[in-house]
């Protein structure tokens, strides 16, 4: 009886010692002696298709810049930046010039008018020597010597006087037989005189003067009537 059980222990665990993975023993994962390995084979094969699957699809499009289109772009930025600047530029230098220009002409008006008020001032001299000459009577010249003289002298000394003054652009209006201007001349009365053209100016009853063209004082005349 010993000897019939230890045959059938043989017997019971022959098949176990068998090798399980013997070259050929199996053609598929169901005849596998175990349920358990063949569920986890179909997981992983599950997973593996899954993941196929998952690499067969295609990547994502990422935008790829153009190098050169971005060194075009940053150029034609910079060429834009120039023309700005280079016109910014130009602009100052152009105001520039033109605040020289116009400093030029002020400081050069600033000098020529400089002796404005000075030159106002020296005008009432010159009225006072014409008035002193005017008051000679030309009977009086030719019968008094003395007179004749002091007349001559004062007449040398405004002629001097005047002749400094338009040095320095002071200038004596004496308009007879020019064209009335009313930018010069100041109209005190008017006479109708046939021989001579309308709005001419015939009498100066006061010269004017005027200093590097401008004129400080008009000159008062008096002029010819036309015919109504």
């Amino acid at each position: 009886m010993q000897r019939s059980l230890m045959n059938m222990s043989r017997l019971a665990v022959r098949p176990s010692s068998l090798p399980l993975y013997r070259a050929g023993a199996f053609t598929s994962v169901r005849q596998l002696p175990y349920r358990g390995f063949a569920t986890s084979r179909g997981a992983f094969a599950e997973a593996a298709k899954e993941g196929k699957e998952e690499s067969s699809e295609e990547p994502a499009a990422t935008e790829e810049t153009d190098p050169v289109a971005e060194v075009t772009a940053k150029l034609e930025k910079k060429d834009k930046e120039l023309s700005e600047m280079k016109d910014r530029y130009l602009r100052s230098v152009a105001d520039f010039r033109n605040l020289q220009e116009t400093t030029k002409r002020e400081i050069q008006k600033a000098k020529d008018y400089a002796l404005q008020k000075f030159a106002k001032d020296l005008i009432e001299s010159v009225d006072n020597f014409g008035h002193a000459l005017n008051a000679v009577k030309p009977e009086t010249l030719e019968t008094n010597p003395e007179v004749a003289n002091l007349y001559e002298g004062v007449k040398m000394t405004r002629d001097i006087f005047e002749k400094t003054l338009s040095k320095y652009g002071l200038e004596k209006i004496e308009p007879v037989g020019e064209q009335f201007d009313p930018n010069r001349h100041e109209a005190t009365f008017e006479v109708p005189q046939p021989d001579k053209e309308p709005g001419t100016v015939f009498h100066v009853q006061q010269p004017g003067f005027a200093l590097n063209g401008r004129v400080l004082r008009a000159a008062k005349v008096g002029i010819v009537k036309g015919s109504e």
